[in-house]
């Protein structure tokens, strides 16, 4: 997948387009590399799955009114 695919696909799991994304291995170190950029990348978690494949779903994180 190349890196522009890659950026529209989080892109849309971030904005509720898509539910998860699931990265193979192959693709791994082109998504860490947008993932590490993106503002809102403790959000983005993982699950691990069999053969090196990720599966990422977007988890808000509630804002605390302290």
């Amino acid at each position: 997948m190349s890196h522009e695919e890659m950026e529209k696909q989080v892109t849309e799991l971030v904005d509720g387009q898509i539910q998860e994304l699931l990265i193979k291995k192959e693709d791994f170190m082109t998504f860490r590399t947008i993932w590490l950029s993106h503002p809102r990348k403790d959000e983005i978690i993982g699950e691990a799955k069999l053969h090196g494949e990720v599966v990422y779903r977007l988890v808000p994180i509630e804002k605390s009114n302290m």
